[in-house]
């Protein structure tokens, strides 16, 4: 199941609306198959593991990070009728899909057949991995990273608006990377003026993969050559098509509107060993009336060192 994950992670970021979903089929003890949820969200991770197990599938078992679903679509058949066709013997699954399309029922249709089914290995894994595609589906929009970038008295920039570079090479590759696994990413109006920034994906070989730009503005937007998507409240983002992933950049108020709105679901927390003074916070006011309030909200998922920054990832309780 791990391996089945991992696979999935391959597809984040490129799938929506469908989930990005990882499959491995073993039989006699040996891989015979694997695939994930392909650009565009066809054809389905199940659909490409069997097409390279082949006759192998036969008796085998199949591990897949969701419910095979139960839908027949113009655009590809029912994974579960595929896994029935194919004669697997077994199938494990971290969850089940919430989709109402299948929910329950792509399971039923494998009892029914005779195909053992299991579900739970890696839930938890599999539920990070596809918070985009479950956050849609249960709260009605995307999952939002919030990604912050400070001085370690949590300035975002000097006082005169200079910041780059807060953080060294190492964290800046891996907000590109991060960068990567989202769909779309939002920065205020402010940082839109000021900074005119690029928002795009400059790692080797991932260049392609920059997610949509979005601007938060109360005002209307501007004329532009190459012009982002405008919202004009974090609530909005509920609206944006195909979008199961959105990451927050900055600045200050587009982070405090969200945090404010409650429509964060994990942080990203880049520090540098620098201290900057009277510089420009990270955050905006957040409408705080007491401390007891700031409690209890945020779990620590991750912490590592890049360089000789420090990356601390939390996700909201």
């Amino acid at each position: 199941m791990g391996a089945a994950i991992a696979l999935g992670e391959r597809g984040r970021g490129r799938t929506a609306p469908n989930p990005p979903v990882g499959c491995v089929i073993v039989a006699g003890g040996r891989v015979v198959g694997r695939g994930w949820t392909q650009p565009g969200g066809r054809p389905h991770a199940e659909a490409m593991a069997l097409g390279l197990a082949g006759t192998e599938s036969r008796g085998a078992t199949c591990y897949t990070t969701l419910e095979p679903c139960a839908h027949r679509s113009t655009r590809g058949p029912a994974c579960a009728d595929g896994l029935i066709a194919a004669g697997v013997a077994r199938v494990v699954a971290a969850l089940g899909d919430p989709d109402p399309r299948t929910n329950g029922e792509g399971f039923a249709r494998l009892r029914a057949a005779g195909i053992a089914v299991e579900v739970g290995p890696g839930a938890d894994a599999a539920r990070r991995s596809m918070a985009g595609f479950l956050t849609c589906r249960t709260r009605g929009r995307p999952h939002v990273t919030l990604k912050l970038a400070t001085s370690l008295d949590g300035r975002i920039a000097l006082s005169s608006g200079e910041s780059r570079w807060i953080t060294g090479p190492e964290a800046r590759a891996h907000a590109h990377l991060e960068r990567a696994r989202h769909e779309a990413i939002l920065v205020g109006r402010g940082t839109w003026n000021a900074d005119a920034p690029r928002l795009d994906v400059r790692l080797p070989g991932l260049e392609a993969r920059g997610p949509r730009r979005v601007v938060l503005s109360s005002a209307p937007p501007g004329v532009e050559n190459d012009p982002p998507l405008w919202i004009s409240s974090p609530h909005a983002v509920a609206d944006l098509a195909n979008v199961d992933h959105l990451l927050v950049e900055g600045g200050a108020g587009a982070a405090a509107a969200f945090l404010a709105a409650d429509l964060v679901d994990r942080l990203l927390l880049y520090r540098a060993p620098i201290i900057l003074g009277a510089g420009l916070p990270a955050i905006g006011d957040i409408g705080l009336t007491e401390l007891a309030g700031a409690h209890g909200r945020w779990r620590l998922h991750d912490a590592r060192a890049l360089g000789s920054d420090r990356l601390e990832v939390y996700e909201r309780r």
